[in-house]
């Protein structure tokens, strides 16, 4: 898509003699005859060229209110230029100032200028995220390869994209990927952990605000949507969402355009967005915790990562991959894996997927101190990792024992104190979930495959029923 440059000026020649100008050079023009409305239509920039005198407000004013928005580049125009004004305007955040007259050759290269050095920046951005460790889907088993060609085929469409999958499968590496293959991949990329954001903020944090919207809103903030205009929104862990920025996020899917905390005012915005999750919406709807109508807004397209060990044949290239580029980013000495080792790492069962194989990667090239690990030292790397992991992690993939008869905890006694349904409800559950966190050792994981509950539901459920898994061990 061609930059679209906005041009704020009270003089209509100078208006129309700058939109011919760049109009010649494919690029789309916005114009506006006051700061007013220039304002308005910063959002639908990708640069700005603003005049200093302006009939409603001071020029470098309007560039503060800019910047306080957005980091979209602005170039300063004036006929009366001094170097006292230059010097002002570029600390307050203008690309270049242009004086008036100016001939096309010198308005072009400074716009040619400008939006080659915010790209640089933001294609530096991606290649640093890129170059991160873990940042690459690897492997060659049929999922991933199913995984890669659904990327694919999907990046070049606009619909959005639904990621499933374990925690530490790679949600975050394929939405990335889906981005730096789809037409937005110069545009931006914006990602948002909706389980890190406390619920009174996540409108804030998605949407922006303006400022004294709240207390501690001190200045206007743009939202990711905002910043993620002409690019690609991530929204991770968005079953996590609070029910009621679902039915808000619902609507700005529907329409397009987000309105800011304190704001009247809607803004149009061009996002893609790409949701992943490692729970189970489905029994979410059920329950009411996820709306059914924004799951279908979500899951145009399906992408689903199957866990480490369901393909244990990626392993090696995984290790490999992770010892290269921790020698290379993290200043680790390389070593050999030996044959021995990596059979055993492709046997062990990797509750924490990806992400813990590469922390595992890590310890090995630590403590090795630049010699071949042996398999001692990694058998007590990962026996202190399941010590030190959340409960029920090291156990998480035990045999299930669902198609097993169990009793059931004995309903109270016909004279026994009367209570209300819901009550009688909770106590049975009580007891129930007590007794199956007995039967398997304490084992949260596995209590919650036994159940038929994702794991972070069954922790929810125990802790509304005051229920600590310690007690059962």
């Amino acid at each position: 898509m061609p930059a679209e440059i906005l041009v704020i000026d009270d003089e209509a020649n100078i208006r129309k003699t700058l939109q011919s100008m760049l109009e010649l050079e494919d690029y789309g023009v916005i114009t506006a005859p006051d700061a007013a409305e220039g304002l308005k239509r910063v959002a639908d920039a990708d640069l700005v060229l603003l005049d200093v005198r302006l009939p409603d407000r001071d020029g470098l004013d309007v560039l503060q209110e800019i910047r306080s928005k957005s980091e979209v580049p602005v170039l300063m125009m004036s006929a009366h230029g001094t170097i006292a004004t230059a010097v002002r305007a570029t600390q307050l955040g203008a690309d270049d100032f242009l004086e008036k007259p100016f001939s096309s050759e010198k308005v072009l290269v400074s716009v040619r200028n400008a939006l080659r050095l915010r790209q640089l920046e933001s294609d530096r951005a991606e290649l640093e995220a890129r170059a991160g460790v873990g940042s690459r889907l690897l492997g060659e088993s049929a999922g991933i390869r199913r995984v890669r060609e659904q990327v694919a085929l999907c990046a070049k469409t606009p619909g959005r994209v639904l990621i499933t999958g374990e925690t530490g499968t790679g949600k975050e590496v394929v939405a990335r990927a889906i981005h730096s293959q789809s037409d937005r991949r110069r545009g931006p990329w914006v990602a948002v952990n909706c389980a890190a954001v406390p619920g009174e903020l996540i409108e804030s944090e998605l949407f922006g605000h303006e400022k004294g919207a709240f207390t501690g809103a001190l200045r206007t903030r743009r939202g990711k949507f905002e910043q993620a205009h002409r690019g690609t929104l991530f929204l991770d862990e968005i079953g996590d969402m609070p029910a009621h920025m679902q039915a808000k996020l619902l609507r700005v899917l529907e329409e397009g355009e987000v309105e800011r905390v304190g704001s009247d005012r809607r803004l149009r915005v061009d996002v893609r967005v790409v949701a992943a999750t490692n729970r189970d919406l489905g029994t979410d709807i059920d329950a009411g915790r996820f709306r059914e109508d924004l799951y279908h807004r979500l899951n145009v397209v399906a992408i689903h990562i199957t866990p480490l060990r369901e393909r244990p044949e990626d392993v090696p290239i995984l290790v490999q991959h992770f010892v290269e580029s921790l020698s290379t980013h993290a200043g680790l000495r390389a070593v050999r894996i030996s044959s021995e080792l990596m059979q055993h790492l492709q046997q062990h069962v990797w509750p924490g997927n990806v992400r813990e194989l590469r922390n595992t990667v890590e310890r090995l090239l630590i403590f090795s101190r630049g010699r071949e690990p042996s398999l001692d030292l990694l058998e007590e790397l990962l026996a202190e990792s399941a010590r030190t992991a959340p409960t029920g992690s090291a156990a998480i993939f035990a045999p299930a024992e669902s198609s097993k008869t169990h009793s059931l905890p004995p309903l109270p006694a016909a004279n026994a104190d009367p209570r209300t349904l819901r009550e009688a409800a909770e106590e049975f559950e009580r007891a129930y979930i007590r007794q199956r966190l007995r039967a398997n050792g304490g084992q949260v994981a596995a209590t919650a495959r036994e159940l038929g509950l994702e794991r972070s539901h069954l922790y929810k459920k125990m802790r509304a029923l005051g229920i600590d898994p310690e007690e059962a061990r």
